[in-house]
């Protein structure tokens, strides 16, 4: 295996313990409580990207996934300068929005109403909530986000709202009222510092307990509203990316590492009148120059992959102290790793790989782990990779059992 760009710096966190595996092929034909007795495969077909689903007692509240903290646990999170955490205030005189850290002294009393919490990217902190996650694996790594905790009050809420992407709302404490529609009038209300729609017009009425879960699809509009207090409600989020931003982040990508160093000549340029005007020479250069770009063989492909897999703002990993030694790995929860036909990516980098090689690695990308037999019988190459990214902290060895 070699890399197919110039290494890139990624940033780093600390080790912590063994993720999920995914679902096997058979599992994902299999029904499931989590899906309201659907199997993954026919939840995709009938729900994914078309019509809600509400799951009463998805996760039963007995078991030892919910919640996934507690209160105070959470509110220490978002006291936190690498967790992202915003507070929002709704009073009679209109809503208020504040961003984190915050300390205990920051918030409200638990006892006064209207007010809500929402601490982003709990899977890059908690064990318990990146397992949830690994629980969506059905649906591709590429369009997982994350998990987001909203703590609320009586009566606390963010509003009716819509959001650009696919999301699971699960209640972990407490209860929340969620009223949703599919919205026509999508208009805002001005000068509120949320997306608070102007003209909400719910069909459909749910209070969710904990262990249920409801399903929504992109831009169907929902207001949920705590009843009674001490109200947790998880969020398991799926990124869509926005055409004309991925097609920026993929250019700004594709040129950095172009060595296309071709000059703009024009001596045939006569003397102008119209100095304003761009020459018609420029802009003939200016296409050609984007079509090289997206010419070169594996360009979009490796910037594509790059792009998916790199690690969020707030991640960073920290290096190694042990000894490398082949045998039985995991990804870091923090790890982004993604493979196509021809490569293999890991948080913002890519690597060209084939044969016995390239199907370990895949392995790897999607059970995120590799038995100590599956790592030594590997070659020298792809040995090294993962010895470097072993020092970097981006994979772990497990502990030989006795």
């Amino acid at each position: 295996m070699t890399s197919a760009r110039s290494p890139r710096t990624a940033p780093s966190r600390a080790p912590r313990s063994a993720t999920r595996l995914v679902a096997s092929a058979r599992a994902i034909e299999t029904p499931t409580e989590m899906l309201g007795g659907l199997s993954p495969s026919r939840f995709m077909q009938r729900h994914w990207q078309k019509k809600p689903l509400l799951i009463r007692n998805a996760f039963p509240s007995q078991a030892p996934l919910l919640p996934l903290l507690s209160r105070q646990a959470l509110f220490a999170l978002a006291a936190d300068e690498a967790v992202e955490s915003r507070l929002i205030v709704q009073k009679d005189s209109g809503w208020a929005l504040k961003h984190g850290p915050f300390t205990r002294h920051a918030l409200p009393p638990i006892k006064q109403p209207g007010w809500t919490l929402l601490v982003q990217g709990l899977d890059l902190h908690l064990e318990a909530a990146h397992d949830l996650l690994e629980r969506f694996r059905f649906v591709p790594d590429a369009r997982l986000d994350d998990v987001m905790v909203s703590w609320a009050s009586d009566g606390g809420g963010v509003g009716p709202h819509f959001d650009s992407y696919d999301v699971f709302l699960l209640q972990a404490t407490g209860h929340r009222r969620w009223r949703i529609g599919r919205q026509k009038d999508l208009s805002l209300q001005p000068d509120v510092p949320l997306k608070v729609l102007s003209q909400f017009e719910p069909e459909e009425e749910f209070l969710l307990g904990p262990g249920d879960m409801l399903y929504l699809p992109p831009r169907w509009a929902h207001d949920g509203v705590a009843e009674g207090g001490d109200c947790m409600t998880v969020s398991i989020g799926f990124r869509s990316p926005q055409s004309g931003g991925l097609a920026a982040e993929l250019l700004q990508r594709m040129a950095d590492d172009s060595e296309d160093d071709t000059l703009y000549r024009d001596p045939g340029q006569s003397a102008t009148a119209n100095p304003g005007a761009i020459p018609e020479g420029m802009r003939e250069f200016a296409r050609h120059a984007l079509a090289r770009l997206l010419s070169e063989r594996g360009s979009m492909e490796c910037a594509l992959g790059e792009v998916m897999t790199e690690p969020k703002p707030r991640v960073w990993f920290e290096e190694s102290t042990d000894n490398w030694q082949a045998g039985a790995i995991r990804l870091d929860r923090r790890t982004c790793m993604m493979y196509d036909k021809r490569h293999v990516f890991i948080n913002g980098e890519s690597f060209r790989a084939g044969g016995t090689d390239a199907r370990l690695m895949r392995r790897l990308a999607d059970l995120r782990a590799l038995s100590a037999n599956q790592v030594r019988r590997a070659s020298d190459d792809a040995q090294a990779l993962l010895c470097d990214w072993f020092e970097a902290g981006w994979l772990h060895l497990l502990p030989v059992e006795a």
